[in-house]
């Protein structure tokens, strides 16, 4: 039986290959983690296609939960048999993988194995954007590119919750219909109207406060015609494909605009601001305020069905592997 999925040359969704993978036993500061769930996330797709270079063969997967199998030494935080998930540490494709306890966190009751896996990496994302890139303000107007995507529900209750009035961007009715339950005030069928167009007309020709951006090529350009006098694009990802060189004299004629292209390990500089993003998400899921959408489930050996998925968009909330 395969325990891991493993790359050994970089490519498209057929690298990812079934193997017997042993990840030994855990060193100082790591724990041994039975996987129950990994999560899928874009980033998988561009260290698979060698868009972010990773030394091969590699095992994908920053995201995941599962039950501590075994501590090296030093590590007094957490112990076998609690259940814990973490992000931003490879090898999650996987029945077993080893973590740096460092980056670990509980799991609370309350709160399954699989939306934990479902939460961290996309929920850290959603949390610094809306907390530290652009703290959202009430009242403001925001917009939502994805809004039915993985990230893209998270952000839309994280600032529907501050008191923002959100405009997602979707691709169909389905879609729309899961924009509006997370709390979309507005949205708009990319397929069907310019949605800078739009985004002018809801706002009475002012624009929008801050737009995050995780499409990227396709949508940059929209989305800073879509910004109001000192908006900022929050550019956290690019899933149709990477966004081209930007001449800030672009920012200047479209009034004085602000870019960033955010990382979640900027935002994660020590383990209180872990603690503290993470905490409040996993808390949020577990007294109902954080609603946590699994779109799709397969199994680990399915991994290449998986990223095919989610590359052509046929997926909604969050895609999980199951060992």
């Amino acid at each position: 039986m395969p325990t891991a999925i493993r790359i050994q040359r970089t490519g498209g969704p057929e690298v990812l290959e079934p193997a017997e993978v042993d990840p030994g036993e855990p060193g100082p500061g790591q724990v041994l983690v039975d996987v129950a769930a990994a999560g899928v996330n874009y980033i998988d797709t561009y260290q698979r296609s060698g868009i972010y270079p990773v030394d091969l063969p590699y095992v994908p997967g920053l995201e995941g939960a599962g039950t501590v199998a075994a501590v090296g030494a030093g590590v007094t935080d957490v112990s076998v048999g609690d259940r814990v998930a973490w992000q931003g540490s490879p090898g999650g494709y996987a029945a077993r993988t080893l973590v740096p306890a460092d980056i670990v966190v509980r799991v609370p009751h309350g709160v399954s194995d699989e939306v934990a896996a479902a939460t961290l990496l996309q929920g850290v994302t959603a949390h610094y954007l809306v907390n530290s890139t652009y703290p959202v303000r009430a009242g403001e107007t925001i917009l939502v590119h994805a809004a039915a995507g993985g990230v893209g529900l998270l952000l839309t209750q994280l600032a529907k919750a501050k008191g923002a009035r959100v405009i997602g961007t979707v691709s169909t009715e389905e879609k729309e219909r899961l924009a509006r339950e997370a709390g979309a005030d507005e949205v708009i069928r990319y397929t069907e109207r310019d949605f800078t167009e739009a985004v002018r007309e809801l706002t009475g020709g002012e624009g929008v406060a801050v737009v995050y951006d995780g499409v990227g090529k396709s949508t940059v350009e929209g989305s800073l015609d879509s910004l109001r006098v000192r908006g900022m694009l929050a550019l956290f990802g690019a899933s149709s494909g990477p966004v081209p060189p930007i001449d800030p004299q672009r920012l200047n004629a479209g009034g004085s605009l602000f870019l960033t292209r955010p990382k979640t390990g900027d935002y994660l500089r020590d383990r209180a601001e872990l603690e503290w993003r993470t905490g409040e998400l996993l808390a949020a899921v577990a007294d109902g305020s954080l609603r946590i959408r699994v779109g799709g489930r397969y199994p680990l050996t399915e991994a290449r069905q998986a990223h095919e998925d989610l590359e052509g968009r046929r997926t909604t909330g969050k895609v999980l592997l199951l060992p």
